[in-house]
């Protein structure tokens, strides 16, 4: 997809961003709407709190249309944090996901951080998929019921 940019998130991009988890997960998985709450919540932290120098959003865009979007936060001081890496169904199995992950994972290393985790549902099987071609490594697996389903919840971790 080399007619796709990858621009830094803007506050202006939270209200489609709350709204695309809400409406895929929603229709992919059958959560409810604490799941669309909770991705509300992360974004008003992350606009008002985030420090711009370790901590960043990408949107991916086609023209006006966003596609995409992955965010680096810090968890500690040597470790960042993947969170809402999400691709509309339209912009799947290009390889966009993969140029995302890459620059979350460029950035998080040339911030100065050592490692980066992520939480996810063994049920993103593509995503997962990546995360292993990319030297990510599964540390834990268990049963949750979250959002209103019965999950398997993951942890990753890869070294930087």
């Amino acid at each position: 997809m080399t007619d796709v940019s990858l621009r830094r998130f803007r506050p202006d991009d939270a209200p489609w961003l709350g709204e695309q988890h809400s409406i895929h997960y929603a229709r992919d998985e059958g959560f409810d709407d604490s799941f669309g709450r909770l991705v509300n919540d992360i974004l008003a932290d992350f606009i008002d709190h985030h420090d711009p120098v370790r901590e960043r959003g990408w949107i991916a865009c086609r023209g006006a249309q966003r596609l995409g979007s992955i965010f680096c936060v810090g968890q500690g001081p040597t470790t960042a944090k993947l969170r809402m890496f999400l691709l509309t169904p339209q912009a799947r199995g290009r390889g966009l996901g993969k140029r995302m992950l890459t620059t979350c994972m460029a950035f998080a290393r040339d911030a100065g951080y050592a490692d980066m985790r992520l939480w996810t549902h063994e049920s993103h099987r593509a995503a997962c998929a990546l995360y292993a071609a990319s030297g990510w490594h599964l540390l834990e697996s268990r049963p949750v019921h979250s959002f209103g389903v019965d999950l398997v919840e993951q942890s990753w971790r890869v070294d930087l």
